[in-house]
Formats: structure tokens, sequence, C-alpha cells
């Protein structure tokens, strides 16, 4: 495993109007719990803009707020068994699991200035990873009462879940999409709450490694259309805090 703070350096897309933090090194879901709560606060204060996190999680698993023990068996030490951690958190939906190899995407924005409810800013992010699949010549698709983002062939599966938390007009948490990841843990639990759900991940699906770098590139770059917001890139690091380190340049604005 990992060590939790391994020289991380993200890559930061920035603009007066949001932040998107790009990490290269999988993290501990306390560290990101953490980052994300500051975060929250510090866009609540009005002391940072819209800020978005992709990165990638060290292995655990997360019990969401309508988590049953029937979801994961109620065996801590089972889960734990093979070196996962295991959180419990505060977002919506039932236990998920989180792992190097799929990525995941923490919004924290102002709900009222991105979409006109919950339901939209859902039906928003499903869109992102819709887009992104779409790139990669995979067909998404929504199922009604079941947030997250599905592919129907050779037999329905999902590659992506969704769970949000809404505290003072400010959103936390979001979503996990499936790129090139161990899917067996997926196996040890109720993903999301359904029994008999299958998963899967972009690999499986194209049958070839996927850059999980490039992956993230095109996700930063789905994630600003969608909000409408234009990025420019800079280096950055994290400790304690992001600060830029060197001169930011353009991002490519050339894509509609």
């Amino acid at each position: 495993m990992k060590s939790p703070m391994e020289t991380s350096t993200p890559v930061v897309h920035h603009s007066s109007d949001g932040v998107v933090l790009t990490f290269s090194k999988p993290m501990p879901y306390p560290t990101v719990w953490e980052l994300q709560s500051r975060f929250h606060r510090e866009r609540q204060l009005g002391l940072r803009p819209d800020t978005i996190l992709i990165l990638e999680h060290q292995p655990v698993y997360t019990l969401g707020r309508t988590t049953k023990l029937t979801d994961w068996g109620g065996n801590e030490a089972a889960l734990r068994a093979n070196g996962a951690d295991l959180c419990r958190v505060n977002r919506g939906g039932s236990v998920t699991y989180h792992g190097p190899g799929q990525i995941v995407a923490y919004p924290i924005i102002r709900l009222n200035q991105h979409a006109t409810g919950p339901r939209q800013l859902v039906w928003q992010l499903e869109e992102v990873i819709i887009r992104l699949l779409a790139q990669w010549n995979i067909t998404g698709h929504r199922i009604d009462k079941k947030p997250g983002v599905w592919v129907m062939t050779p037999t329905p599966a999902k590659i992506a879940s969704i769970g949000l938390r809404i505290q003072q007009g400010i959103t936390l948490h979001g979503f996990a999409l499936n790129v090139d990841m161990d899917l067996e843990p997926f196996q040890r639990i109720h993903p999301c709450g359904l029994p008999h759900c299958p998963v899967t991940s972009m690999a499986t699906l194209l049958r070839t490694e996927i850059s999980m770098d490039t992956i993230k590139s095109d996700l930063a770059d789905i994630v600003s259309r969608m909000f409408a917001i234009e990025w420019t890139l800079a280096a950055g690091t994290l400790d304690g805090g992001v600060t830029d380190a060197g001169n930011s340049t353009p991002r490519d604005s050339s894509i509609p």
C-alpha cells in the first residue's frame, strides 16, 4: 500500500470561477475527507471558489447513510482482511468500494449556482460520466431510481456510482468511475445496496489497459464544460493545503 502523502502533487485547473484539483497518487480516504471538510467550510464562508477534486483512493469501503447490515455483512475484519480500510460516511447511498484504478470526483460547489436542486446535480454528474465514456466508445445509460451510470452489454452492469450530501447549500462527496481496477472487492458487498449487482470497468469493456492520467485530464475538461467554467493549468503541491508552484498557463479552450 502506498504511503498516505507520497509526494502527492495535484494538477490545478483554476480560474476566477472555480478550481479543479487532479491528484496523481492514490489517497487515503480520511485525508481526502479532511480536505473536503476544510474546503466545504471555506466555500461556505466565501474564502474559496467552487472546487472539484479528481483522484484515486487507496483501498477503502465506505458505508453511506442508507447502508443496511445485509449490504456488507457487518464483518469489519472480513472487509479489512486484504488491506482495505472501512469508513462510515455521511453521504447518501449504501456501501461501495474505492481503490486504485477508479477515479473519484468530489465537487465542493454552491448548489444553487449550478443546479435547481440535488436531482438536477445528480443528472449533471451522470452526464459528465456518460460523455466521458462516449469519448471511449462506451455507451453509458441511466436506470430509473438507481443513481449512477450503467452499461447494458453484454448484460447490465454498473460502471459508476454517485452519492452526494448537500450541507448548508454546499455539496460534498460525489461520484466514482471504474476505469482500470481490481473488481473483486465488490464481490464482498452489495454495491450501492443492490444484491446481485454486476460491476464492470472501462478496461474490462475495452479489453485494454487505460492511462489514469488521460482519464483524469478528460474528466477535468468535461467537468469544466458541464459547469461552464474556463480552467487554466498550473502545478501544485498538497501539504496541509494547496499552493500554486509556477506560473499558470492557459488550458486548450478550442474544445466546444
